[in-house]
């Protein structure tokens, strides 16, 4: 029998979608900061392993009470493996070019999030229908491509690297997006990020030493130490997961609208610490992209999904 479920505003994904915003708005400062004391490889090593520890008493629990299934090892795999590469790129890039500008970058992995969810999850192919999402998402396209093309040194020969880094890193992000809501749509965000930040720790721990200077950690006083755990936990630990568990809810593609604010509250940090700025035209469309995502969300909130069959595998829990 054929049902159809009208979808109401969600207020947990909705609380869960403002945490990553702030989360993910202070790592990428933290990780500029880093630049000057460590390596990308040897940084990513240790915030990572850091995280790892985070949810680690969680994990135990959890196996202790038989609350994992075991195939979860193997389902978090392709998660794990994007995740590897997009968190090896995305470290990198901010060595070659400024926190904001490289957050601005990696906005254009909407458009692949979107595409992605729009062929693979029965239950996003309803907003094909909503003009109020196309509208939203064009904005957002629109408003993405006004700053960074406004930026006084977008074409200069320095951060070219950083652009090609950056763009990587979105398409990475995207498939690490997808892959975690078909490994984990039934499985506790906890849980399942505990499993990733294993596979994620014990890989980066290897590239570190591989291609690192994980030596210099010796040479890092207290505070650094601080920023260290401060980013894993906020950015990485709580970060990620708060993100799995507004996909879950709602689907990928509302979350990645949403957290295109991003750039914005980044440069509100940068601008004091590390001198970034945005000019009038750059503001202007910083706008249009906020309205894009308002837009979307409210898109969301007034979405009707198609109709499914019960036994349908697509359907999102």
């Amino acid at each position: 029998m054929n049902t159809v479920k009208i979808r109401k505003f969600d207020t947990s994904a909705t609380l869960a979608c403002i945490g990553v915003l702030l989360f993910w708005s202070v790592g990428p400062n933290f990780i500029k900061f880093l630049t000057g004391y460590l390596d990308s490889w040897t940084q990513n090593m240790l915030r990572y392993s850091v995280a790892c520890l985070f949810w680690l008493p969680f994990l135990l629990f959890a196996l202790r009470k038989k609350r994992i299934d075991k195939s979860l090892w193997r389902r978090a795999l392709l998660p794990a493996a994007a995740n590897i590469v997009m968190q090896s790129l995305w470290a990198g890039g901010f060595y070659y070019i400024g926190p904001a500008f490289m957050v601005l970058l990696t906005k254009s992995s909407i458009i692949w999030i979107a595409g992605f969810s729009l062929i693979f999850f029965v239950d996003e192919r309803a907003l094909v229908r909503s003009k109020r999402f196309w509208l939203g998402v064009g904005l957002s396209a629109i408003g993405v491509v006004g700053v960074m093309y406004y930026k006084e040194d977008f074409a200069a020969t320095k951060t070219i690297t950083g652009i090609v880094i950056a763009m990587a890193t979105s398409v990475m992000w995207a498939v690490y997006t997808i892959s975690v809501k078909f490994a984990f749509r039934d499985v506790d965000s906890r849980s399942g990020f505990s499993v990733i930040s294993i596979y994620t720790a014990g890989a980066l721990c290897v590239l570190a030493f591989v291609f690192g200077r994980p030596q210099d950690c010796v040479k890092m006083d207290g505070w650094v130490w601080a920023c260290v755990v401060i980013s894993a936990v906020t950015a990485i630990a709580l970060g990620h997961v708060l993100y799995y568990v507004a996909i879950r809810r709602i689907g990928a593609t509302i979350p990645g609208l949403v957290i295109l604010a991003q750039p914005f509250t980044v440069f509100a940090i940068s601008s004091v610490f590390f001198g970034e700025s945005l000019n009038q035209l750059q503001w202007f469309f910083g706008v249009v992209l906020l309205a894009g995502s308002a837009l979307a969300i409210w898109a969301q909130q007034h979405l009707k999904p198609v109709s499914t069959n019960n036994n349908n595998t697509g359907k999102s829990t």
